[in-house]
């Protein structure tokens, strides 16, 4: 879930990072703040400035004219239905400060460049030396002091170093008291009068995390939020409250699409090689899932009753790679339990059943007792992903 600029910087108020002054008006408002101004379309994609979606205003009447304009310009295919008016302010400098999480190292990162307002991945990769990172435990968080250690090493000294140190530290508190991706202000200006301003702000939560999140959680679920783009679908909408109902494990991860084979698919990266597996087959996905984690046998059962509920949806198919952390014999019970309170039949309905690892034995002697076709890690996802269009285009 991404962020608008005005939402990221009320955030960032809540920690002590100032931002400029200014407000957010809607198309017919008239703003009461006053001109020389900048005026940013608010919308969740960046590249504004290049797009048209940031201009200057320095009159009153310039001001009206660029809002029009600004409400009228679609910014890569999202059109702005709030804009930001902020002052403008005298800069002697702009920074680059983020923290994102690295995967490979399992451990969040702290990003600084002494070049603000550019595309950090690009400036690495021309002129590394420009760019500097640290990781840091989420559980001792980053203090002033290891911030002020990143900065130096990028050449800033005194006063600046001990104020960039301690917003730093704040900027990775709001990385992880509110479960983000990704926490950047690019640029932070070193003002005339000597302030640190965050001029911008983007903020990423994790999807995952929004039932922690309930402010978020609610933003997230108002209809209309962005104007353009793909919405959130009734069906996607229902599986993520499928999925807040129970904290174990994940299963309500979904994307619909028009087919008529219903998915249920997951396992360190498995779910997307058995989607584009079934489609290169010639299957019709309904839908993509993830599920992991060891999900209950209460919320794999909703989500396969939630699945087969979708017009046109008679079979499901259940591919995962080898699991160690999720239970087979439970994946296994809420397929079959969802599949008895749909009023279907387990070995009609299932198309395919690939879930080895985690106490198959049990899982497989369950599938067996109904009937359910399944197979072991001697068959392929690819090979799994076949069977079920197979079992589909056959209807």
């Amino acid at each position: 879930m991404r962020l608008l600029e005005y939402e990221s910087k009320q955030i960032l108020k809540g920690y002590n990072i100032a931002g400029p002054r200014g407000e957010t008006v809607s198309r017919g408002q008239e703003t009461s703040f006053p001109p020389p101004a900048m005026l940013k379309s608010q919308v969740p994609t960046g590249g504004r400035g290049k797009a048209g979606g940031i201009l200057a205003a320095q009159s009153a009447p310039e001001m009206g004219e660029r809002l029009e304009l600004l409400f009228d310009t679609p910014i890569h295919g999202f059109t702005p239905t709030r804009i930001l008016v902020e002052e403008q302010i005298e800069l002697r400098q702009e920074f680059y400060l983020g923290i994102t999480y690295d995967t490979a190292a399992k451990l969040p990162v702290a990003v600084f460049s002494q070049q603000g307002g550019v595309d950090v991945e690009a400036l690495a990769k021309q002129q590394p030396g420009q760019v500097v990172d640290m990781h840091f435990s989420p559980l001792r968080r980053l203090p002033s002091f290891q911030a002020r250690e990143l900065v130096s090493r990028a050449g800033v000294t005194g006063k600046l170093l001990i104020q960039l140190g301690a917003v730093f530290s704040r900027l990775a508190d709001v990385f992880l008291d509110y479960d983000a991706t990704l926490a950047e202000i690019n640029p932070m200006g070193l003002a005339a009068d000597g302030r640190l301003i965050a001029l911008d702000c983007h903020l990423e939560i994790d999807d995952d995390a929004l039932p922690r999140q309930p402010e978020m959680a609610q933003l997230a679920k108002e209809k209309g939020r962005f104007a353009g783009g793909r919405a959130v679908s009734d069906f996607e909408r229902r599986a993520q409250e499928i999925d807040s109902l129970d904290h174990r494990g994940v299963a309500g991860r979904v994307i619909e699409f028009p087919g008529n084979l219903g998915l249920i698919i997951g396992g360190g990266g498995a779910s997307l090689t058995a989607f584009d597996a079934v489609r290169q087959h010639g299957g019709q996905p309904a839908n993509y899932c993830e599920i992991g984690g060891n999900p209950s046998v209460f919320k794999v059962t909703e989500l396969t009753k939630h699945i087969l509920s979708k017009p046109g949806v008679k079979k499901i198919a259940v591919i995962m790679n080898v699991v160690s952390n999720t239970r087979v014999d439970l994946v296994a019970r809420g397929v079959i339990k969802g599949i008895l309170e749909s009023g279907g039949d387990p070995a009609q309905s299932v198309a395919v059943f690939r879930v080895p690892g985690a106490w198959e034995e049990e899982g497989f002697r369950l599938l067996s007792k109904y009937g359910v076709p399944y197979c072991d890690r001697t068959v392929s996802i690819d090979e799994a992903a076949r069977r079920a269009a197979a079992a589909t285009t056959a209807q």
